[in-house]
């Protein structure tokens, strides 16, 4: 069994966010619980991000650590994060996000609310993100307190937005982010994979992250306009969504007919550019197959609705230059 040093270790992959990664130190200096390390990981950073770290580790009131590699990927650091991590629970916030004041104490509340009997059993507690004018993003959970799969949440109770929480550090040592996939691997593979494996989640109507929408964030969303740049990670989440969570097809049918229009589309970007499926990854189940083939008319169409918007941007970028 671990030893660990402290309750969390809050977890920022960087690359070169200087500008914004004060805000994060911001909060943690203001967190009413302080007992929390922050392990900045560096992905190769070439702004004085080095260096403002290291004047923040001269003045703050709780252990923060530098961890600096070779620019490879957000998942990547995210992954080192987590094995360099001394605390039970792992916050993972972006260079240019904000806890709310009280998101530590809340989340280890809300942890001690649980039988020590039970714990095994869950892997995250989450709850919600909300302006800077304290408006929620997204939607709240249809309860107050709900101990469900986070597949549950997204399938079975339809809920939607921008959440957020802690994870359990031990936890997610045994599912890392796949190095060995090149580029953009949407972190929804990750969390599916732990459900599946029966792993619950407390999901609480609290607020712990405060949400700053910015476009160059290095967990943010990918947009699938992006469709070309991104196809292989929007292709895999395609097809876990119809090949592995098929027992929660009957309460969402539309999103596993969306993501067999999407598996076709980022499919035939990847032929496209002649980038390989990774390997093991076939439509065994005969329903996966059904879905994929019923709907390849609609995703081809997108496709080639990708391919003309990108070639109407590289024309307008060339008549610019």
């Amino acid at each position: 069994m671990a030893c660990w040093r402290h309750l969390f270790s809050v977890v920022t992959p960087t690359f070169n966010r200087a500008h914004t990664l004060e805000r994060v130190y911001r909060s943690l200096q203001e967190q009413s619980f302080q007992d929390f390390e922050w392990v900045v990981v560096d992905d190769g950073s070439t702004d004085h991000t080095r260096t403002l770290v290291q004047g923040w580790q001269e003045e703050a009131s709780f252990p923060i650590r530098y961890i600096w590699q070779s620019n490879q990927h957000k998942k990547t650091a995210f992954n080192n994060g987590v094995r360099q991590a001394r605390g039970e629970w792992l916050v993972a916030i972006d260079s240019d996000d904000e806890l709310d004041p009280n998101a530590l104490y809340q989340m280890a509340q809300v942890w001690d609310q649980v039988p020590p009997a039970l714990r095994g059993r869950y892997v995250a507690i989450t709850g919600l993100c909300a302006r800077p004018d304290g408006q929620v993003v997204g939607d709240m959970y249809p309860d107050d307190v709900m101990d469900v799969t986070s597949l549950d949440m997204t399938f079975r109770y339809h809920v939607r937005g921008e959440k957020f929480g802690c994870l359990r550090t031990d936890v997610l040592r045994q599912f890392p982010f796949p190095e060995d996939i090149p580029g953009f691997v949407p972190e929804s593979l990750v969390w599916r994979s732990i459900a599946r494996a029966g792993y619950l989640t407390r999901f609480v109507n609290q607020v712990f992250r405060v949400y700053h929408d910015s476009n160059d964030g290095l967990s943010r969303r990918q947009p699938a306009a992006d469709s070309s740049r991104h196809a292989l990670g929007l292709w895999l989440l395609s097809y876990d969504t119809v090949e592995c969570c098929l027992p929660w097809l009957r309460y969402q049918p539309s999103s596993f007919l969306a993501a067999a229009v999407r598996y076709t589309r980022f499919a035939l970007h990847l032929r496209a550019r002649r980038v390989a499926r990774p390997q093991g990854r076939r439509l065994t189940h005969p329903l996966s197959r059904l879905l994929v083939v019923a709907m390849w008319p609609a995703g081809a169409v997108l496709y080639v609705r990708d391919r003309v918007r990108e070639a109407a941007a590289r024309s307008k970028h060339s008549v610019a230059a």
